[in-house]
């Protein structure tokens, strides 16, 4: 690599709407060989985290759930929103414990994922968790339909192989835990 960043000068910016869960921007844009571009799109999100959970057991700990946005329910790992004042670790086991009801365990940090760098500014921090127990029930949000289910290896490899699973930020750090720990 040559260390050239060729980052775009921003000569304007407005927001189309911000709530909750969408931000939208409109920016202005100069590119480095002088182009203006006058409608780039940006869209803004908090990070997110997402976690690859195994139970004392060797389980792996998998959530079903349905998805509007492809109107299709399918199995992924646990994710969610990195919370203001938490770190991303803190925030992977908020939502394994939230979602799920297990925890503890062994926690590292594993990757780190960008869903869209072209049009979205957040970032997506993997985390891999074993040795994890049960604690607690669940105790999800009012929007979420979750239900837990403990597979095992060779049925995570079975959804991936067999594209069952439609998460690329999931998809991804699964297919690398796999290969690094040589079980494909």
């Amino acid at each position: 690599m040559n260390g050239d960043d060729k980052k775009w000068e921003i000569l304007n910016s407005e927001y189309l709407i911000r709530r909750p869960w969408l931000t939208a921007r409109r920016d202005c844009v100069r590119l480095p060989d002088g182009v203006v571009n006058e409608e780039y799109y940006v869209l803004e999100y908090p990070d997110w985290v997402n976690v690859i959970a195994l139970t004392e057991d060797g389980h792996f700990i998998m959530e079903k759930q349905y998805r509007h946005g492809l109107q299709w329910t399918g199995y992924e790992i646990c994710a969610g929103v990195c919370e203001e004042n938490e770190t991303p670790m803190e925030s992977a086991q908020r939502e394994l414990l939230e979602e799920t009801g297990f925890g503890g365990g062994e926690w590292s940090y594993f990757m780190t994922l960008s869903a869209n760098a072209s049009s979205m500014n957040n970032l997506c921090h993997c985390f891999v968790a074993t040795g994890v127990r049960r604690i607690s029930d669940p105790c999800q949000e009012a929007t979420e339909d979750i239900s837990v289910h403990l597979l095992t290896t060779e049925e995570v490899l079975s959804l991936l192989v067999n594209n069952e699973m439609r998460q690329a930020l999931m998809i991804a750090p699964l297919w690398r835990f796999f290969a690094e720990r040589h079980l494909l």
